[in-house]
């Protein structure tokens, strides 16, 4: 009785899994409890088939923990995804065809050691945020009832939302893979465009489509995706994506929001309000925060369901719109019927039209290194879509619809609870590759319970940085750090914040002459020097060569001796750079000293000279 008693309460996370296991706990019991679960939920909409036997099976089968890094853990995928021997159906019987082969996704998990339990519902062809246009049984919201339970991948939210699942698998093409999380109060990591292979896969848009993932926390998530994305030579929309780690969020990262004119809430207060307190704990955390006119990304955000992009969900349904429309949902054939009027003319001037708006785009993104945005503008009950089945859907997607078309990838993360008790999620976006980079601010500012279970969310400790095989650890000591002029010269490369330290007692630092950027030199002494504060940065090496030639004299890189007892390459000034320089060795850092020389100053004092 005890031991059922334990297993009930037991979270369906990674950690608490591998915990119970080596505790003695078995898969064919953790099976079990998730099929209990399940019925416990009384939602027969959330799974359009389960894998029952075959889960127990695979359990069974699974012996004693052999160091996989899944071993054991149950997921569920949503039912565009093909699962070897069972039906896909995308929402739509008389689509359904039986799978052969796993989707090259399912079987890197499945490898992994992980068990499937079942196929989750969806918008049908995987066409709509709301999760209600589906001919099976409609989810219910894990959080509110009320509440539409977020699509096209509803199924795969709720089940990680009720503790059903420890994770599970989505798509996103226009947001398919943030807005469910958003409304069951779950991560949702939406990775860079052919990170994850897309074989097995049935298209919505398949210049746009991608796998994404639903976990309870940040670096779950993260941990699913590195096991899963790898490139997939049949696929022709995969491409090679280093999979980096985690870090702690570095002090003066650069995101930039909607400014006020343009932060679009549909009138909804208590969005708007959260939103502003999910800043503020942002720039607590160390972010710097820049306003910055979105019309450009909404502009964007409107294109997906015009021209080429609506053609190319229609080429996905294939002739099934025209010879058997009466097999399709309502409103996913009301949504697609226009995209048969349009021509190849109407395709290439929306890719054009997308290139002008994508250049305005990066514009406004070369200040910032990550954008943050609501997941969602609003919230959408279910009598709001019975009443207007397109109107409440298109607004979700004001935050979503944009991000594959630029080629961002993201990452929407809890934010605690709104001031009137719903959900609040915030989304992390960053530039293509930099998926690591978005999770690990993301990080800094997820909170709450863990979905609908009431299961506290585990402590987030700041990831130690390590440096992988094809980079090199760099150490700055000045305008390159982090928030400072010439950090872009970093991240535009490929960098990654590892660590804030301070150098071995050996140095001393000096403001040198000229300018702007204005730099430091650090030289090494032989006696009574410092601890000099720096910044330790994984820049690829296949970089390492272009960003040392940009490099000026009297600056080199040298090797540095860091507090820990470890060297690193890092910033060092030739001694003849040192003269009209000043001495600001006792400030201990270049940003102490930049502090000290920007604040205001009595009435006739000299300001320091660089």
């Amino acid at each position: 009785m005890e031991a059922a008693s334990r297993i009930e309460n037991l979270p369906f996370t990674l950690a608490e899994l591998r915990r119970a296991y080596a505790e003695g706990v078995s898969p064919e019991a953790v099976v079990a409890e998730a099929f209990r679960r399940l019925e416990a939920a009384a939602d027969p909409g959330i799974l359009i088939l389960e894998t029952r036997d075959d889960a127990l099976a695979a359990a069974a089968a699974l012996g004693t923990p052999d160091g996989r890094p899944l071993w054991g853990i149950p997921f569920v995928v949503k039912d565009n995804i093909d699962v070897a021997g069972h039906p896909t159906t995308a929402a739509c019987p008389d689509f359904a065809y039986a799978a052969r082969d796993d989707a090259l996704v399912v079987s890197r998990l499945k490898d992994a050691g992980a068990i499937l339990i079942g196929k989750a519902n969806l918008d049908q062809f995987a066409t709509g945020l709301v999760g209600v246009r589906s001919p099976y049984p409609v989810p219910r919201n894990a959080i509110d009832p009320d509440l539409v339970p977020g699509g096209s991948s509803s199924g795969s939210a709720v089940a990680v939302a009720r503790g059903i699942a420890a994770f599970s698998l989505g798509t996103d093409t226009a947001g398919s893979g943030r807005v469910p999380a958003a409304l069951n109060n779950i991560v949702g990591l939406k990775p860079t465009l052919g990170a994850l292979s897309s074989s097995g896969v049935v298209p919505a848009c398949r210049t746009l489509d991608t796998i994404s993932i639903f976990a309870m926390t940040v670096t779950e998530a993260f941990e699913i995706h590195g096991i899963a994305a790898g490139f997939d030579p049949r696929d022709a929309y995969s491409r090679p994506v280093p999979v980096r780690p985690l870090t702690a969020m570095h002090p003066g990262i650069r995101i930039g929001v909607p400014d006020e004119a343009t932060l679009e809430t549909f009138g909804d207060s208590a969005q708007a309000e959260h939103f502003r307190e999910t800043l503020v704990r942002l720039r607590t955390a160390g972010a710097s925060v820049t306003e910055i006119d979105f019309e450009p990304f909404y502009a964007v955000a409107r294109m997906l369901y015009e021209g080429a992009w609506l053609a190319e969900r229609v080429a996905a349904v294939g002739k099934r719109l025209v010879d058997a429309p009466e097999t399709l949902h309502p409103t996913t054939r009301a949504v697609l019927e226009p995209g048969l009027t349009l021509t190849a003319v109407d395709a290439f001037e929306g890719l054009y039209r997308l290139k002008a708006l994508a250049r305005r785009c990066d514009e406004l993104m070369e200040d910032v290194d990550l954008l943050c945005v609501p997941t969602i503008p609003t919230v959408v009950t279910l009598s709001e879509i019975a009443a207007d089945p397109i109107g409440p859907n298109s607004r979700l997607g004001t935050y979503t619809n944009f991000v594959n078309l630029l080629d961002l990838c993201g990452i929407a993360v809890p934010t605690g609870l709104r001031s009137d008790g719903r959900p609040g999620s915030l989304t992390v976006l960053a530039r293509k590759g930099e998926d690591h980079r978005a999770a690990s601010a993301a990080m800094a500012i997820e909170t709450g319970t863990l979905g609908a279970t009431g299961w506290p969310r585990p402590a987030t400790r700041p990831v130690a940085g390590a440096v992988e095989a094809d980079e090199i650890a760099i150490a700055v000591c000045g305008a390159h750090m982090s928030g400072l002029p010439l950090n872009p010269e970093l991240t535009s490369r490929g960098a990654r914040f590892l660590k804030a330290c301070r150098t071995a007692p050996d140095y001393s630092l000096h403001a040198l002459a000229g300018g702007p950027p204005f730099r430091p030199g650090m030289v090494r002494k032989r006696g009574g020097g410092a601890a000099i504060e720096v910044e330790v940065w994984a820049l690829p090496r296949a970089a390492f060569g272009d960003f040392m030639a940009g490099i000026p004299s009297p600056l080199a890189i040298g090797s540095l001796a860091l507090d820990d007892g470890s060297l690193v390459k890092g910033f060092l000034c030739e001694p003849h750079g040192l003269e009209g320089a000043r001495d600001i060795t006792r400030f201990g850092g270049w940003r102490s000293y930049l502090r000290d020389r920007d604040k205001p100053q009595p009435t006739g004092a000299r300001a320091h000279a660089v």
